[in-house]
Formats: structure tokens, sequence, C-alpha cells
């Protein structure tokens, strides 16, 4: 079936919050997407906002995309870009949908639950034979935090970024592995994301662990084999 880009009438919906927010649920994420397992399969994308991804994934050869989004208005905009959308809690709509998927995508959702396990193991419970999970969450270890904690005296919330008001839970590497692992998946790769291109360097000579401090975000892939 074909599929279309948000009509033009559409774009209101996101012009109503700042544009950092609409950049956020816009998000393209075209990196992450070069990291996902091949054949996509049918790709299930928890927290999709505004489908920014789906062009992506198209062209990497997913056979279907279905989203899961709390906010209804970038929602509307996602129903123009996936084959089915869903409104509402992640954790109770997963359970509920049809059929198994390939690929999982969980781009900054699991910050935002109070406890995101049982999202992660209704997800396993959906997977098909050899799905893959893919992760993305802030680095709770990310050298600014520490620097804001030590030497200001605050955690420094921001409306959005690494540490936006609405993030509930924070990870570091062995916590997220811990969580993945915990809710019936094997962690494939656990990387960071973007590491700072001025400190790259030192990634050698530290045997990756520098990327745990200069590194935003983490990004982790498991498989349900």
């Amino acid at each position: 079936m074909p599929h279309r880009a948000p009509a033009a009438a559409g774009l209101h919906i996101l012009r109503r919050v700042p544009a950092q927010a609409a950049s956020y649920f816009a998000n393209e994420r075209a990196d992450l997407v070069q990291r996902l397992p091949r054949p996509l399969g049918r790709v299930l994308d928890v927290g999709c906002g505004a489908a920014g991804p789906a062009v992506h994934l198209r062209a990497a050869g997913a056979e279907w995309i279905e989203g899961v989004e709390f906010e209804p208005e970038p929602a509307e905009l996602a129903r123009e870009r996936l084959d089915a959308v869903h409104v509402g809690d992640a954790t109770e709509i997963v359970p509920t949908l049809d059929g198994r998927f390939d690929t999982f995508l969980c781009y900054d959702v699991l910050e935002h639950l109070t406890d995101p396990r049982p999202l992660l193991e209704a997800a396993r419970a959906k997977a098909a034979g050899g799905a893959s999970l893919h992760i993305s969450v802030p680095n709770a270890r990310f050298f600014a935090l520490t620097r804001d904690l030590v030497f200001r005296g605050t955690f420094g919330y921001t409306p959005f970024g690494h540490r936006d008001t609405t993030h509930l839970r924070w990870f570091t590497r062995r916590d997220l592995e811990a969580l993945v692992t915990g809710a019936g998946w094997m962690v494939t790769e656990s990387r960071p994301t973007a590491t700072l291109r001025r400190a790259g360097f030192l990634e050698g000579p530290t045997r990756g662990l520098a990327g745990e401090f200069l590194s935003p975000t983490w990004q982790l892939l498991a498989t349900a084999a």
C-alpha cells in the first residue's frame, strides 16, 4: 500500500509545542536504524512519536511498521506514515497486538516509565523467532551530569534533552543490560550512541570505557533467540 508524507495541513499539530519538542517527536533516528539487523520484517515502534524513523525503515526493507504512542497529537501524524498506530500506555497496548514482530524499537521510551520491565517482557512475548530489540536511553554516567551534581549542586533538569523533566528512570550501561536480560532478551551489542567527537581518541586507550562518560545517550541491541 502507498505511504504518504504527513499532509501540510496536519503540521499545525506539532506547531502547538515548542520547536525542540516538535523536533523530538519527528526525529528520524537514521543513525540508529543503520544498526538494526536485517531483514527488519514486521516492526513495532514503541513510542513512535510522529514516526520520524519510518522513511529509513521503509528504505531498509521493513514489511510492516506499527507504532504505539502515548501522546495523541504526534500519533495523528504517525498515522500518515505507518501501517497502524495505537494511542495510549504501551505497557497495556503491546500485549493486545495481533501477530508477532521481528524488530522492536524503544527509542527514548524506557526513561519515561515508572517500571519498564513489564513493557520489555510484553515485547518478548510478541517476538518472532530471532527478533531484535533496539533501545536508546539517556546515559546516567554522562560526565555533564556528574559535573552538575558535584560542582553545581543541581541535577539540572531541563524541558528537553538529556535531563528532560519527564524522565522518571535513569540507566547506566550495566543497569540497562541487567534490565533487558531480566526481561528475557539476550544482549548482543551495548554501546555509546555518540561519543563527543573531540574526545573520541580516548576510546582506544580506555578500551571503550570513555564512551560511558562521554556519550549523553546509550544504545543496546538484543535478540529473542
